[in-house]
């Protein structure tokens, strides 16, 4: 291509978690596997969610949309990485690396903003109760779902703008298992010094910006709970609190390890690991964190179960 175009570089190689042969099949059945109880758990989840109408509260409409992201995150990535444990050649198109790269950061930002959208859900449940239902109506839960997709699609769009803008020319072999900003910028020849300023602004933006809310909805639901004079009443409370915070620890933990390290201890084989951990990992652990010992989501399936047993 002629200078000045978007890139001399038609395709991407994908190096993949390992160079390993031996470990390919392996891993392949390892990843088939996760995806698997992605699909299923996310999946049967927003079926649950859905044909459920005791489940119709903003609590579960919001973990209905975490579902679904999840399952579009995972299916992203994982279709292609576990194409390319079995491949020869392991490459990946300009405009199909490009999509990847868009899809993967809009649901990214979805997934840390509707956990911060579910915080202050619980914040109004807890503090509020009685004014709940007027507080988080149907219209609220909706508006807040798509202003986290906004955010989400407009802030992707800028970084992959900025990202396939440049010239890559020298090699075109991507150090990871996708097509993610950080080692797309290190295989640039082009000045990166812009999109590493807008790509930490904006993380930093989307990320404090979530955790803050996080952080202040537990500090008064904290608050509110230590008020309540039975201990029956604040096990109640605190219960419909540990799976969301499990959540949140899980996926704002390793946000804040691959972003917050020292320098000096940088590596892209450890950020291939973290990012298996919340593209891959998290994504297959949701559906469970919130259904093993919810009561009201194992009723749901239960009925579901019964329901289905004595129609066939």
């Amino acid at each position: 291509m002629e200078e000045g175009n978007h890139s001399e570089v038609t395709e991407f190689i994908l190096s993949g978690l390992t160079d390993c042969s031996e470990l390919q099949v392996p891993l392949f059945v390892v990843f088939l596997l996760i995806y698997g109880i992605t699909l299923l758990g996310n999946g049967g989840m927003i079926l649950l969610i859905t044909i459920d109408p005791r489940l119709h509260t903003p609590m579960y409409f919001f973990l209905r949309n975490l579902s679904f992201c999840d399952l579009c995150y995972s299916s992203i990535i994982s279709p292609k990485m576990l194409l390319n444990f079995l491949a020869e050649r392991k490459s990946i198109s300009y405009t199909a690396c490009a999509v990847q790269m868009y899809f993967s950061v809009v649901f990214g930002d979805v997934e840390c903003l509707l956990l911060a959208v579910m915080a202050y859900d619980r914040y109004v449940a807890i503090c509020n109760p009685l004014l709940y239902t007027v507080t988080m109506s149907r219209k609220l839960c909706k508006q807040l779902v798509a202003g986290v997709y906004t955010v989400g699609l407009v802030d992707s769009m800028i970084h992959t703008c900025c990202t396939f803008k440049l010239s890559f020319c020298s090699s075109n072999i991507i150090n990871h298992f996708f097509c993610d900003i950080p080692p797309l910028l290190v295989l640039s020849c082009s000045d990166t010094r812009i999109n590493e300023i807008v790509t930490f602004a904006f993380i930093c933006c989307i990320v404090v910006s979530s955790l803050v809310t996080i952080v202040l909805s537990y500090v008064y639901i904290t608050s509110t709970i230590l008020q309540i004079h039975s201990a029956k009443g604040r096990h109640k409370a605190f219960s419909t609190c540990t799976f969301h915070l499990t959540a949140v620890a899980l996926y704002f933990g390793t946000l804040l390890f691959m972003h917050l390290r020292p320098t000096s201890s940088y590596s892209m084989d450890t950020d291939k690991m973290a990012s298996v951990f919340y593209t891959l990992v998290i994504p297959m652990l949701n559906p469970l964190i919130y259904s093993l010992r919810n009561t009201e989501v194992k009723d749901a399936l239960r009925k579901a179960m019964n329901k289905f047993l004595t129609n066939s």
